[in-house]
């Protein structure tokens, strides 16, 4: 995450609990020392943005409690078996495939060893 997306994210943050986003709360709660000028700048850029409150940690702060955060939680680990799943049935056409590459050269070598 960059230095301004941490900004953006605090801004947010504050701005879904009804506070306005000044340069003296970001400062505050920024996990570095980062320049006045920095701030500024992005907090005049910045336009609020509700969903846009991801942590530093890559995790996501849902302002309706933990039930939310577990079916996030439970939806990424529900595609990350389904990428799992696609990832090993990939793999093992590839294996296949360099089966019938090896075969196919054979037949028009038959001096190649596998």
């Amino acid at each position: 995450m960059t230095i301004n997306d941490e900004i953006l994210v605090l801004a947010n943050q504050l701005a879904n609990k009804g506070k306005k986003p000044t340069v003296a709360l970001i400062k505050a709660k920024l996990t570095k020392n980062i320049p006045l000028p920095t701030i500024i700048s992005t907090l005049k850029a910045w336009q609020h943005d509700p969903s846009y409150i991801v942590l530093p940690q890559s995790k996501i702060e849902v302002n309706s409690g933990s039930s939310a955060s577990n079916a996030i939680s439970a939806e990424t680990e529900s595609l990350r078996k389904i990428m799992n799943s696609e990832l090993t049935q990939i793999k093992q056409e590839i294996v296949e495939l360099k089966e019938l590459i090896h075969q196919l050269l054979a037949q028009q070598n038959p001096n190649i060893k596998k």
